[in-house]
């Protein structure tokens, strides 16, 4: 029997996932179809009670369904419970278990493409969505010194600062900061200027969407000392890499970070282990 893995979220045409998965899956030998599942809001619950269907093995979950859909399964993995986001759904045996992959491809990314060991280390994110959880818990798991985390939506920044604190209370070092600050907070230059590590966590500047071309922040607000990591994807130089580099800072895009998250579900369907090589190469030229 044919099985059955999809994307699901909003305004997924662009997506490169099932390129690299079904390379994945073909590489192996394995009689598995990646597909899209376009989703709208109404439509989530009948869309994540199909996955029960033996047919499915899963699903991978995207913007802007990574905290709703915890609701709707009948287990959630303790890492993807703290961070407070799912990106990865795995049918066992008719019971839908929810994990968190981006965590893992984030901190796996930056440490073996962008050559960044986190302990000790000041890191800035902007952005406090499901990315945003998972790429601070990451973070803060790896012994980060400290953590600003700026938002849009002020209360949204000061959400995930408290989620963390409460959620990770057992893990932080005791000389650990967290804080979250406006984006127009004079406080925020303050922060940019003396960081280790910048991470975009938001979509600006992605390919096909209303900010595309765009940047969250110019160059002269970039630390020339520091590690400016995008998780956008698409294209490969976003124009926050474009002003990181003006700046003289090191730049890491998003393709790796997407593709060792993709392995890490890979694996979680399948049990075996995830050509990563092949599937970075898929991506890769997906993007060219």
């Amino acid at each position: 029997m044919t099985g059955f893995v999809g994307l699901i979220g909003r305004g997924l045409k662009h997506s490169i996932s099932p390129l690299f998965q079904q390379a994945a899956f073909d590489h192996l030998g394995l009689d598995v179809r990646y597909e899209i599942w376009e989703t709208e809001q109404d439509g989530l619950p009948s869309m994540v009670e199909g996955l029960r269907e033996p047919s499915r093995l899963g699903a991978n979950v995207t913007i802007p369904y990574k905290e709703n859909v915890l609701s709707l399964l009948d287990e959630v993995d303790r890492d993807a419970e703290r961070i407070g986001a799912v990106n990865t759904i795995v049918n066992s045996d008719g019971r839908l278990i929810g994990y968190n992959t981006d965590s893992t491809g984030f901190l796996k990314a930056l440490e073996r493409e962008g050559g960044f060991n986190p302990t000790g280390k000041s890191a800035v994110l902007l952005g406090a969505g499901g990315v945003a959880r998972a790429a601070s818990c990451a973070l803060l798991g790896a012994g980060v010194r400290s953590l600003v985390v700026t938002d849009i939506v002020k209360e949204k920044a000061r959400e995930l600062v408290s989620d963390l604190e409460s959620s990770l209370a057992d893990r932080l070092e005791q000389h650990t900061e967290i804080k979250a600050i406006y984006h127009d907070d004079p406080q925020l230059e303050y922060a940019l200027s003396g960081c280790d590590l910048l991470v975009n966590c938001t979509p600006m500047g992605m390919k096909h969407s209303a900010t595309e071309g765009q940047s969250p922040l110019k160059a002269e607000q970039i630390p020339g000392g520091a590690l400016v990591y995008d998780v956008v994807y698409n294209p490969v130089e976003t124009a926050l890499l474009k002003e990181a580099a003006k700046a003289g800072a090191r730049v890491l895009g998003g393709l790796s970070m997407l593709v060792y998250q993709g392995a890490a579900s890979f694996e979680l369907w399948t049990g075996k282990t995830a050509p990563v090589d092949i599937m970075m190469q898929v991506a890769g030229r997906a993007l060219e």
